[in-house]
């Protein structure tokens, strides 16, 4: 446990984030920002009042002044506006990189130490931002979006082979949109290659399910977006962090030259332990994945160039 966890955002995804840290006693005071007067403050104190049944002893408060984050271990940057039908993540890019660079400066002036997990899209170039904004090492911005690509596609790899979701072995990399790469060659069920128990056919429908997860969330609820599995990925990667568990998990990473690319976010296999991003895993990719992962690097750069500082 940590002392003071921050969720920027009181809306649906950082709303539930804030009430699974509680729940799962990552810190000490959880503190919920956002711009919107009385939203954070009505959640928080609602969840407080959960804690006695839930049996959490965290203090979650709800404010619409920055100065409350102060000191934050780590801080879940969930602001923007959400996706609706028809929209890409990309049409988010010019209002969602103007709150992102705003809550970036409170934090870097009020936790210049702070762990920032970004939730915001466009994922990644909203983590490009935070970085620029912050000058944070990377070790200390890291991206919510393997994590999250991951469980969808396990989850429909599961319904597929009618086969218990815990024994999906899975990784999903590159950008978080169209052009994510789930890895089929390391898709296993229990050890067993996916490619053995589904034809291609199959999995071919899976991985584009997959690319347009989220889409088909929007396109059901048609005034929102996905909230349940993201707070729950971004709350995976907070534990790892919090509890130095040295968790394994696909995420947003600043590259440095890792599988060829530099200078751009994109999703990877990352080490989370207490100092944030301890390592970059460096797997063997077939050609056709190789390949997909540079496509999807290529998608990420478009709109990071129309980002200006």
């Amino acid at each position: 446990m940590v002392k003071t966890i921050t969720v920027v955002g009181a809306g649906n995804v950082g709303a539930t984030t804030a009430q699974r840290i509680a729940e799962k006693h990552l810190a000490q005071r959880v503190v919920m920002v956002d711009v919107a007067e009385g939203i954070p403050q009505g959640k928080a104190l609602d969840q407080l009042q959960s804690g006695p049944i839930e049996g959490f002893d965290s203090v979650v408060v709800g404010t619409n002044d920055y100065a409350e984050t102060a000191g934050s271990d780590v801080v879940v940057i969930t602001a923007g506006i959400a996706r609706k039908p028809g929209m890409s993540r990309d049409d988010l890019l010019a209002t969602n990189a103007g709150i992102v660079r705003q809550v970036s400066e409170e934090i870097k002036a009020r936790s210049p130490n702070a762990i920032l997990v970004i939730v915001s899209n466009p994922l990644d170039v909203m983590c490009y931002v935070a970085k620029k904004v912050t000058g944070f090492p990377r070790e200390r911005v890291i991206g919510m979006a393997g994590v999250l690509d991951t469980a969808r596609y396990r989850a429909f790899l599961a319904e597929a082979l009618d086969v218990s979701v815990r024994d999906i072995q899975a990784m999903v990399l590159g950008g978080h949109g169209d052009t994510m790469v789930p890895l089929i060659s390391y898709t296993t069920l229990s050890g067993i290659p996916v490619t053995q128990l589904l034809d291609k056919a199959k999995l071919d429908a899976v991985v584009t399910r997959t690319r347009n997860g989220g889409a088909e969330i929007v396109k059901h609820l048609k005034t929102g977006s996905a909230y349940y599995a993201p707070s729950a990925a971004a709350v995976e990667m907070v534990e790892a962090i919090v509890r130095d568990q040295k968790r394994v998990l696909p995420c947003a990473a600043w590259l440095e030259g890792e599988y060829g690319m530099r200078d751009l976010f994109l999703g990877v296999p990352c080490k989370l332990g207490r100092r944030g991003l301890e390592k970059i895993y460096e797997v063997e990719l077939t050609a056709a994945e190789r390949r997909d992962l540079g496509k999807s690097a290529d998608a990420v750069r478009e709109p990071m160039a129309a980002i200006k500082f």
